[in-house]
């Protein structure tokens, strides 16, 4: 509630909740004024408020994505404000003139970006040098035209997410643009505008100085918010891949080393084994059994193998008593 008290104290003190005259009023801004006096219509700042954090809880959350949002404001009191504004948040911007067909062509306006950025690094890297003084006169003056009104756009490599305008009646071609192509489209509504023309209405006065700059002021914090959020989900996100790796590489080194382990092991049980199979071979080949030796290798009863009669021996084969 505190908050909300200095805010509109705030906005009350900026003049942001005087409109324009009754008779130029329109009829679709009547849920948003307050009453009426000295023939001017005074807006509701509640309303204003409402419309205020709508619309930052809005762009903080498309700035937190990483989409762009463009300002427009080719009105002379607010030139300078939303300039400044949209390069504090790195976000484009114009305030010259808008250029038609800067959204709905915008691949012949980055055509232009690109001549306009190749004539700087002429001008840069000394290109120019040889040519005339008059050529170089001309490029240069084409340049800081082209720098005039494609300057605040000449970052911007596609068609921004949303669009913010201050008095949507003076930039109604681009908000047609915006509309023709689906962007979302932020702005500040003057009691003769009509709010139903825009997705994010902050009914305030968009002639005064102040005005505008609080409400573009307070829009840009929540933007700033928005990035800062971005980055610090990047960090995060950077931090946690980096451990996610490491543990990765704990875990290849962990099962390599096991690896490694059940592999020597595995050697040395095949080795061991190998080597007793080996000895137990060698000792059964040295055994009797294996090789034949002695008696045993011979046919039974040594001499036995021969047939008893096949040699006559002793008295048997001699006839008795012949010598």
């Amino acid at each position: 509630m505190e908050e909300n008290k200095s805010l509109h104290q705030q906005l009350l003190e900026a003049g942001v909740h005087f409109g324009h005259l009754k008779k130029k009023w329109n009829p679709k801004m009547l849920p948003y004024i307050f009453a009426e006096k000295n023939g001017i219509h005074i807006i509701d700042l509640n309303k204003t408020i409402d419309g205020l954090q709508e619309s930052a809880a809005a762009l903080k959350s498309i700035a937190k994505s990483g989409k762009k949002i463009m300002f427009v404001a080719t009105k002379k009191q607010a030139k300078e404000i939303v300039a400044e504004a949209a390069a504090k948040v790195n976000m484009p911007f114009v305030t010259e003139r808008w250029l038609g067909g800067m959204l709905t062509n915008f691949q012949t306006i980055r055509k232009s970006v690109k001549k306009m950025q190749s004539i700087e690094k002429m001008l840069a890297d000394g290109t120019m040098d040889s040519v005339t003084k008059k050529e170089r006169l001309t490029l240069t003056r084409s340049k800081d035209k082209m720098e005039k009104v494609l300057g605040g756009i000449s970052q911007m490599g596609r068609t921004p997410a949303a669009l913010f305008m201050v008095d949507i009646s003076h930039e109604h071609i681009a908000l047609a643009e915006a509309k023709r192509l689906g962007i979302n489209t932020f702005a500040m509504v003057d009691t003769n505008s009509d709010p139903t023309k825009v997705d994010f209405a902050i009914p305030s006065n968009d002639d005064a100085t102040k005005s505008i700059a609080i409400v573009v002021n307070y829009l840009t914090a929540a933007i700033m918010e928005g990035l800062q959020e971005r980055s610090q989900n990047k960090e995060e996100e950077e931090t946690e891949e980096v451990a996610t790796e490491r543990m990765r590489g704990l875990d290849i080194d962990e099962e390599g080393g096991e690896k490694g382990e059940r592999r020597g092991r595995g050697a040395g049980a095949g080795r061991g084994a190998g080597a007793g199979a080996g000895r137990q071979g060698a000792g059964g080949n040295r055994g009797g059994g294996s090789r034949p030796g002695g008696a045993g290798g011979r046919g039974p009863g040594g001499g036995g193998s021969r047939p008893g009669g096949s040699r006559p021996g002793g008295g048997a084969g001699r006839p008795a008593g012949a010598r």
